[in-house]
C-alpha cells in the first residue's frame, strides 16, 4: 500500500467519516479507502486486534510509547484528556513519513521514533497524562490488518526535599509539643519516617506514616537531631537536620576526686600532688557551677584542680549548681584530708669511702610528715643500718663478695605497705686497658685508661714509670694528653687502678717506641711490563701509624688502579707498580713511618729491566695481490736466531712531489702482535693512486728491534706466459705422438702401401745398404734380427730404448769384393719408441 497514491482513513465505530457518502455503522470499525474520484472502497479488514497498557512516567523525564513491534503501513496516534472523551490526532504516517499535530506540541518534547511507530517524550509535563491511542494498519498477503493500542499514561510528580516545623523548638522538660513534616509537591500516596539522632550519636526511627507527631510530654531523652524521610512511587527526600533542645535540670550534683582515694572522713590526698574536683549536674542548658571550700567562694567552674595541694587544704568542698534558664539550684558538699608522706620511694646507692678502700652504704627517703622509717638488710651487729629519712652503713670493701646485694626498707603511716630499694656491688671484670693515641698530625700524646662496670667505679690514676702522678684521678676511664716529644722513646707510662673490692691496686703499662722499618728487599729488579710488588714491616711502632709510600719521583704515592696499588695491614704494607716501564718507574722507592714519638724510612731501589733486543727482520717479498693495488702481500725472514713474541709492520705514504721535504709522513702501524710463528701477512687499505712504503720490526715482549730495510710493494707478474708456455709444450707432445703413430703404422703396413714406404724410405736405399763384409757386422745384423723378432714378438723385460735408436754406421766396400748391384733390394727393419 506504500507505492500507491490511495489515502487511509482510519476511524472509530463511534466517529463519523467525512469523507464518507453515509454514516459507519456504530457496531463495527470499518476501513475505508479514498479513490481518486473521491469515492471510498471499503474493504474487510478482518478481527481487529485491541491491546491496552498502562506506563508511568515522570515529569522532566523520558517516556516511550510502543505501537507495535513492527513498522505498519498506515498509523494514527491519538491523545485523550483525563475527563473527557474526545480523541484528538497527534501524529500520524500515510505512507508518506510520519507528521506531528500542534497538539503533540503542549505534550512534550514529542517525536517519532525512526523505522517504528512508537513515540519518544523528552522532558514529560503533567499535562501530558492521558490516554494514547495507536491505530496501526498493516497490508499482509492475508489482508489488512487493523491494530488498536491503548496506551494509559500516569505522569508522576517526585516529591521536594520536606522541612520540618516545630511548635516550639525548645520546650522545657514535662511540657507537650508537636512536629510536622511539610512537602511542597510530590505525586501520593507519600511515606514519612521520623528519624531521631540522640546526644550519644545514637539514630533511631522515631514515627513512621504520619506527617505529624504530638508528643505529650517532653522528656530530656527527646533532646537531638531530627529529619524527615519522604517517599513516593517516584523517589525519596529528605529533609535537613533539625535540632530539637530540651530545658530541664540541674539535678543534683555528683563530685569525682582525682586522684580517687575513700576514707572514714570522706576523700584523701597526697601532699603536693594534682587533685581535681569535678562536679557534675544534668541540665540543658548546661549547669553553672560555684566551689565553696569552707564556705568561701574559691572557683567559677565544673572542674577545681589544685596542683600541689598542701596540708592546709584539707576541709570541706562544696559544689553548687544552677540553671539560669530555669532559675532553678542544686548543691552537694564533701571533706577532703591531705596525707603527704615522702614523695616516691627509697633511694639506696654504694660509695666508695677511706681512699676506695670500703664501702658505704646509703639510703635515703625524705620528706612526709612523719618521717619515713629506713633500715638495711641483712643487719650487721653493732652496725648503724637503721634511722629516719637517712640510713647508712659502712661496710669493709676486700671482705665483700662480688655481687652482694643490700636492700634498704622504708615505711610511712600514710602507706598501706612498706617500700624498699636494693643496690648491688660488684668490680669490673678482666683488666684495666690503655692505649696511646696520636692527636692533630702527631702535635699531641693522648693516654686513654679505661676499667669501664663494676659498682661503685673503679678510680684511674697515671704515672710515669719512675712514679711520677701525671694528671688528675678520674672514675672509670681517664684520659691524659702531652705534647708529642722524641724523649719519650723507649720510655713507659703506668695506669693505676684501685676499686674497693679489690685488696691490691691493678696497673696497665704503656711503652713508646718510635717506628722501626725493615724490608724483604731492598733491590727489586723486573722486566719492564710486569707487575712488582715492594713489602716494606713496621717491626717497631707505638702509637701505632701507617706506612706511607713515595714513589721514585719523592712524589707520595696515592693508589691508582692503573698504576700503584696498595695493600695495608697492622705490621706491613705492600706497593705493588703495574706494568713497569724502564723510562718510567726504575729508581729509589721510600716507604715511610711516624708517629709522636719519631719517624723513620727507608729506601727500596726497583730496576726495570728491558728485554733483549729481537733479530733483525729483512723483507723478502712485497708485491700488490692484485692489478687493483688495493692489498699487499708481504714475506719476511729473520737472518739470526733470537727471543721473539711478535712483529710489528708498518706503512706510510711516499708523496710523489719531488723536492725538498720539510717533514716525512709519519709512519703508521698496519698490524701489531703477529704470532711470532708467521712469516707472511696480507694487508689491506692501500689507496691505488698513491705510492706506499713498508717497513716491519721485531718484538720481545716491549723491546722493539730495528726496523727493516723500508720497501715499496712491486706490481704482479704477468700470468699469461706460463699458459702460453704450458699450450705451446702441449700442442709439441700432440704433435710428436701423431707422428711417431704414422711412423709406426707405414712401417707395418709398408706391404701393403709400398708407395708410401717408397716415397718416406726409397731415396734412401743406397745409404741404407750395408755390406756384411766383417764379423763385428755380421753381429750388430744379428743384434737388428734380434730387435725385429722382438718387434713382433714379445718384448724383453729389460730392453733398453738405445737399441732400438742405433745409428747407420758409414762402410768403406773392400777393394777385393765385387761391386754390388746398387738396384738390389735390401731388407731392413726400424724401431721406434716414444718416450714422454
Amino acid at each position: 500500500m506504500a507505492g500507491r497514491s490511495d489515502t487511509l482513513i482510519l476511524v472509530s465505530a463511534h466517529d463519523h467519516c467525512t469523507l464518507c457518502s453515509e454514516v459507519l455503522d456504530p457496531g463495527e470499525d470499518t476501513v475505508y479507502k479514498e479513490a481518486k474520484n473521491n469515492g471510498l472502497e471499503i474493504l474487510d479488514p478482518g478481527e481487529v486486534v485491541y491491546m491496552e497498557t498502562r506506563t508511568n512516567g515522570v515529569v522532566e523525564k523520558g517516556v516511550i510509547l510502543e505501537c507495535g513491534s513492527l513498522l505498519p503501513d498506515v498509523f494514527i496516534w491519538g491523545f485523550t484528556m483525563p475527563g473527557t472523551a474526545t480523541i484528538r490526532a497527534v501524529a500520524y504516517n500515510f505512507g508518506k513519513g510520519p507528521k506531528l499535530q500542534k497538539l503533540a506540541k503542549t505534550l512534550g518534547e514529542l517525536s517519532i521514533i525512526q523505522k517504528s511507530a512508537s513515540i519518544s517524550i523528552a522532558k514529560l509535563p503533567l499535562a501530558a497524562q492521558g490516554l494514547y491511542t495507536c491505530q496501526a494498519l498493516y497490508d499482509t498477503a492475508q489482508g489488512a490488518k487493523l491494530y488498536y493500542y491503548y496506551i494509559h499514561l500516569h505522569v508522576l510528580v517526585p516529591v521536594t526535599r520536606p522541612y520540618i516545623v516545630l511548635s516550639d523548638s525548645s520546650p522545657s522538660e514535662g511540657k507537650s509539643m508537636w512536629m510536622r513534616c511539610g512537602l511542597e509537591n510530590g505525586t501520593g500516596p507519600v511515606n514519612y519516617i521520623w528519624e531521631q539522632t540522640t546526644l550519644d550519636n545514637t539514630t533511631r526511627i522515631m514515627a513512621q506514616s504520619n506527617s505529624l507527631v504530638n508528643i505529650t510530654w517532653v522528656s530530656r531523652n527527646h533532646t537531638g537531631w531530627y529529619r524527615c524521610l519522604a517517599r513516593n512511587e517516584v523517589n525519596q527526600a529528605q529533609s535537613e537536620r533539625t535540632w530539637l533542645d530540651i530545658i530541664f535540670g540541674p539535678d543534683v550534683p555528683s563530685i569525682e576526686v582525682t586522684p580517687y582515694s575513700v576514707t572514714e572522713r570522706g576523700y584523701s590526698a597526697l601532699e603536693r600532688e594534682t587533685v581535681s574536683l569535678l562536679c557534675q549536674a544534668p541540665s540543658n542548658p548546661p549547669s553553672q557551677y560555684i566551689w565553696f571550700y569552707n564556705n568561701s567562694q574559691v572557683y567559677m567552674g565544673p572542674t577545681f584542680t589544685i596542683t600541689r595541694i598542701l596540708r592546709m587544704h584539707t576541709g570541706h568542698y562544696a559544689c553548687l549548681a544552677q540553671n539560669s534558664y530555669l532559675n532553678t539550684r542544686s548543691k552537694k558538699t564533701i571533706t577532703l584530708t591531705v596525707y603527704y608522706p615522702p614523695d616516691g620511694s627509697p633511694s639506696c646507692t654504694v660509695r666508695p669511702t677511706n681512699n676506695y678502700t670500703d664501702l658505704t652504704l646509703w639510703c635515703s627517703w625524705e620528706g612526709g610528715y612523719p618521717h619515713a622509717s629506713l633500715h638495711w638488710s641483712p643487719f650487721l651487729p653493732g652496725a648503724n643500718g637503721q634511722g629516719y629519712a637517712n640510713a647508712t652503713l659502712t661496710q669493709r670493701g676486700p671482705g665483700t663478695a662480688n655481687n652482694s646485694v643490700f636492700e634498704c626498707h622504708g615505711s610511712h603511716v600514710a602507706l598501706t605497705g612498706s617500700t624498699s630499694c636494693s643496690t648491688r656491688t660488684w668490680h669490673p671484670p678482666g683488666e684495666p686497658q690503655c692505649y696511646a693515641y696520636a692527636t692533630r698530625n702527631n702535635e699531641y700524646l693522648m693516654f686513654s685508661c679505661s676499667w669501664e662496670g663494676g659498682f661503685p667505679r673503679a678510680l684511674l690514676w697515671w704515672a710515669s714509670s719512675m712514679g711520677e702522678a701525671q694528671g688528675k684521678s678520674e672514675e672509670n676511664s681517664n684520659i691524659l694528653v702531652l705534647h708529642s716529644s722524641a724523649t719519650y722513646s723507649g720510655k713507659s707510662f703506668v695506669c693505676h687502678a684501685q676499686h674497693p673490692l679489690f685488696s691490691e691496686r691493678k696497673q696497665c703499662v704503656l711503652k713508646l717506641e718510635a717506628p722501626v722499618l725493615v724490608t724483604q728487599r731492598s733491590m727489586v729488579s723486573v722486566y719492564e711490563g710486569s707487575d712488582v710488588q715492594l713489602t716494606c714491616i713496621l717491626k717497631a711502632n707505638y702509637p701505632a701509624t701507617e706506612i706511607t709510600w713515595y714513589n721514585n719521583l719523592k712524589q707520595h704515592v696515592i693508589e691508582t688502579p692503573s698504576k700503584y696499588v696498595l695493600q695495608h695491614a697492622a705490621a706491613w704494607s705492600n706497593l705493588t707498580v703495574r706494568e713497569t716501564d724502564g723510562l718510567r718507574d726504575s729508581g729509589q722507592y721510600w716507604c715511610s713511618a711516624t708517629n709522636a714519638v719519631g719517624g723513620t724510612e727507608i729506601p727500596i731501589h726497583l730496576l726495570v729491566k728491558r728485554y733483549p733486543m729481537p733479530p733483525n727482520v729483512t723483507i723478502n717479498k712485497i708485491v700488490y695481490s692484485t692489478h687493483q693495488q688495493t692489498e699487499v702481500d708481504i714475506d719476511w725472514l729473520i737472518k739470526t736466531e733470537g727471543d721473539i713474541t711478535g712483529f710489528i709492520i708498518e706503512r706510510r705514504r711516499v708523496p710523489t712531489t719531488e723536492g725538498k721535504r720539510d717533514v716525512d709522513p709519519p709512519w703508521l702501524k698496519v698490524a701489531v702482535n703477529l704470532d711470532p710463528s708467521i712469516r707472511t701477512y696480507k694487508m689491506g687499505g692501500f689507496d691505488p693512486t698513491g705510492l706506499y712504503a713498508v717497513r716491519i720490526m721485531a718484538v720481545n715482549h716491549r723491546t722493539v728491534g730495528h726496523p727493516s730495510e723500508e720497501k715499496r710493494p712491486a706490481m704482479p707478474s704477468f700470468n699469461a706466459y706460463p699458459a702460453v708456455i704450458g699450450a705451446a709444450i702441449g700442442g709439441m707432445i700432440i704433435a710428436a705422438i701423431i707422428t711417431v703413430l704414422l711412423f709406426m703404422y707405414i712401417v707395418r703396413n709398408r706391404n701393403n702401401n709400398p708407395r708410401l714406404h717408397d716415397m718416406l724410405f726409397g731415396i734412401r736405399n743406397s745409404q741404407s745398404r750395408e755390406n756384411i763384409n766383417y764379423p763385428e757386422d755380421e753381429s750388430v745384423g744379428g743384434a737388428e734380427g734380434d730387435v725385429s723378432r722382438e718387434e713382433h714378438g714379445s718384448p724383453g723385460k729389460n730392453r733398453r730404448p738405445e737399441a732400438a735408436m742405433t745409428s747407420p754406421r758409414a762402410t768403406v766396400s773392400p777393394p777385393d769384393l765385387p761391386p754390388r748391384d746398387d738396384n738390389e733390394p735390401v731388407s731392413v727393419t726400424i724401431t721406434v719408441m716414444a718416450t714422454s
